[in-house]
């Protein structure tokens, strides 16, 4: 499968990534056989949130892509976080909850991306952008980006952080 640049992150992905938001609607053979087409073909850019299925597509993906450390350095995993039970939260103490359950549920050790997921009015980028330094320092989130912001979020994301906004999921 043709790849692309990921942004100023260094990683190259496939070009199509392999969104998990319905894994919870298949049985174990179904998740399985979807996971292990999607590597067949090339396509090992898969992409996650923390919502979807309440968390239960993660343990799903990690069941059925039978997660190890050979398997993890050959597919790049992508979350978002951001959002509960119908409001945005991107408060330190949720965004690095968040991720504490995206890792114990895929069953891995770092993310290769996280992006918030839809922009926040309220959001205080100060605070988004020190939870963001931890996350990288503790070596639990290697890039970040956003889903679905203007230039403008971004660009004011951006301001505060050190490291890049590697992507804008639209």
């Amino acid at each position: 499968m043709r790849t692309i640049s990921l942004g100023k992150s260094g990683l190259q992905v496939p070009v199509v990534a392999v969104g998990c938001m319905r894994l919870n609607g298949l049985d174990k053979n179904a998740a399985e056989n979807f996971v292990k087409t999607a590597l067949y073909e090339g396509a090992y850019f898969f992409d996650h949130a923390d919502i979807y299925g309440g968390g239960a597509c993660e343990e799903i993906f990690a069941q059925a892509v039978g997660m190890n450390n050979d398997i993890r350095e050959k597919i790049i995993l992508q979350s978002k976080c951001g959002i509960r039970k119908g409001q945005y939260d991107f408060s330190k103490e949720h965004i690095k909850t968040s991720v504490d359950g995206i890792l114990k549920r895929l069953k891995t050790e770092y993310l290769d991306v996280l992006l918030l997921h839809r922009p926040d009015t309220l959001m205080e980028p100060e605070e988004v952008a020190e939870t963001f330094d931890y996350l990288y320092e503790s070596g639990k989130v290697r890039h970040f980006g956003v889903s679905n912001h203007n230039p403008m979020q971004i660009q004011l994301l951006q301001k505060y952080m050190k490291q890049p906004v590697v992507a804008n999921q639209l």
